[in-house]
């Protein structure tokens, strides 16, 4: 990540993210104080955080669909004379 070339030859992706952090780690007075950096950067390279999302909306998607096709199944609530 130090050359800051991307594998196309241009600048890496996370390029910015790092030397953001970077800059942040060497006037820092401890390195906690660059931690919101230090994720941008992680989540820049590893998509973790939008993964993470991505899954709870599928999963949430998946209970709605059984959800609703339990009340189809189940007489949608039809009143019986």
């Amino acid at each position: 990540m130090a050359s800051g070339w991307g594998i196309t030859g241009s600048k890496g992706r996370c390029y910015d993210f790092w030397m953001d952090f970077s800059e942040c780690m060497s006037k820092c007075r401890e390195p906690k104080d660059c931690t919101l950096l230090r994720e941008d950067y992680f989540e820049c390279l590893h998509h973790s955080k939008e993964f993470q999302r991505r899954n709870r909306i599928y999963k949430e998607e998946q209970r709605q669909l059984r959800e609703a096709a339990q009340e189809e199944v189940g007489g949608g609530g039809g009143a019986h004379h």
